[in-house]
C-alpha cells in the first residue's frame, strides 16, 4: 500500500481530476491531453507504451457513462455506429502489434510512440480549427439542414473507423476529436446531440479494443491506472454539471494552443532528429504557443472573408461552437412553403 499512495500517485490522480473536467466540459481532450499529461509527469516510468495502455483502459472506463446517458436518452445514430465500430475495432487491436514488428528494442519503441503521438497531437489541434471551419460554411451556406437519420455510406465510413481506429490503437488520441470532424464531413446534416452520441457510442469499444491490444503486449501498470480512474471519473461528471455554466468557447480554444505545444514538446523530448537529439529547445515551445495565440485569430479572420464575412464579428466562434445558434440559424434558412392558392371553378385563382 505504501508504494501506491506516493508523491506520483497524488500528481497522477490531480493530472486525471483536471482533465476530466476539461473532457466534461468540452467533450474533448482525453487521450489528446491526458497522454502528454501523464508523459511529462514521468508516469509510469515515462514509458509512452505503458502511459498509452493506461490510459485507454481508464477512457473505456469514464466513456462508458457518458455513452450510456446518450444511449438512454436516444441521441446516437446506431447504424452509423456500427459501421465505425466495425472499421475501427480490427485495426484498434492490430495497430499496437503492428507498431511493436517494427520496432526492433525498447528504446525504439518510445521514440515510435511519442514521435506517432506528438503528431497526433497536432492533428487534433488542427481537427478543432477544421470544425469551426465546416460550422461557418455551413451557417453561411444554409446548404446543409438538420436531418436525425442520413443515408449512410457504408465504406467510406467503415474507412473512417479504420484509420480512427488505428491512430487510437497506436497512440490513444484522436478518438473524439478526429472521428468526430470526419462524420461532421460526411455527414453534415446530423444533428449536435446525435454526433455527439454516436461519437460516444463508437468510442467506447474503440478505445476498449485498443486498450485490450496494448494491455496484452505491454502489460497495464495499476499504480498508474488506479489514481487515473480515481481523478478522472469525479472530474468528468463535475466538469459535466459545470458546463452549462462555463463559456466553452475560450477552453477549448485554450486547449488548442496546449495541444500544439504539446504536440512540439513531445517531438522534441523524444529527439525527433529535425528539432536536434541533444537537447530540448523550451524556447521554440514557447515560441510555438505564443504564435498560435498571434497567428490563428488572423488567419480566422482570412477565411471569414473567403466567405463573404468581415474578419471580425458574428457569427463569433462563441456561437458557432453553439449547436442551437447553428441550428436557429438552419432553420431560417430553409425555403418556407409557398401559401396555397385558393382556385375556383369559374375564373383565375383568387389573389
Amino acid at each position: 500500500m505504501e508504494d501506491l499512495i506516493t508523491t506520483t500517485f497524488f500528481s497522477i490522480l490531480a493530472a486525471g481530476f483536471v482533465v476530466g473536467i476539461v473532457v466534461g466540459l468540452t467533450g474533448m481532450g482525453g487521450g489528446a491531453l491526458m497522454t502528454p499529461a501523464l508523459l511529462f509527469l514521468g508516469a509510469g516510468s515515462g514509458e509512452a507504451a505503458t502511459v498509452v495502455a493506461a490510459d485507454l483502459t481508464a477512457a473505456a472506463i469514464y466513456k462508458s457513462g457518458g455513452a450510456i446517458v446518450h444511449a438512454r436518452e436516444g441521441s446516437p445514430n446506431f447504424t452509423l455506429a456500427k459501421w465505425l465500430i466495425l472499421g475501427s475495432i480490427p485495426f484498434a487491436l492490430a495497430g499496437p502489434y503492428l507498431v511493436k514488428a517494427v520496432t526492433s528494442d525498447p528504446d525504439q519503441l518510445d521514440f515510435t510512440l511519442k514521435v506517432s503521438i506528438g503528431f497526433a497531437l497536432l492533428l487534433a489541434a488542427s481537427t478543432y480549427a477544421l470544425r469551426l471551419y465546416l460550422n461557418l460554411r455551413m451557417v453561411r451556406s444554409g446548404g446543409h439542414h438538420g436531418d436525425p437519420d442520413p443515408r449512410i455510406r457504408p465504406f467510406v465510413t467503415l474507412l473512417v473507423g479504420a484509420l480512427g481506429g488505428l491512430l487510437v490503437g497506436v497512440t490513444s488520441v484522436g478518438s473524439g476529436s478526429i472521428i468526430m470532424v470526419a462524420l461532421l464531413m460526411l455527414y453534415p446534416g446530423l444533428s449536435a446531440v446525435k454526433l455527439v452520441g454516436t461519437d460516444l457510442v463508437q468510442a467506447v469499444p474503440l478505445v476498449l479494443a485498443a486498450a485490450i491490444a496494448n494491455v496484452a503486449i505491454h502489460g497495464l501498470d495499476w499504480n498508474l491506472l488506479i489514481p487515473l480512474v480515481i481523478g478522472s471519473v469525479p472530474g468528468t461528471i463535475l466538469g459535466s454539471r459545470l458546463a452549462p455554466r462555463v463559456p466553452q468557447s475560450y477552453i477549448r480554444r485554450g486547449i488548442v494552443v496546449v495541444l500544439t505545444m504539446s504536440g512540439v514538446a513531445l517531438l522534441d523530448k523524444a529527439g525527433w532528429a529535425p528539432l536536434g537529439r541533444e537537447e530540448t529547445h523550451p524556447y521554440l515551445i514557447a515560441g510555438v504557443g505564443l504564435a498560435t495565440l498571434i497567428l490563428v485569430p488572423i488567419v480566422w479572420g482570412f477565411l471569414r472573408r473567403g466567405t463573404g464575412l468581415p474578419m471580425f464579428g458574428a457569427p463569433t466562434v462563441a456561437q458557432l461552437e453553439d449547436p442551437q445558434y447553428v441550428a436557429r440559424t438552419r432553420r431560417r434558412q430553409e425555403p418556407k412553403p409557398a401559401d396555397p392558392v385558393e382556385t375556383s371553378d369559374s375564373g383565375p385563382p383568387s389573389p
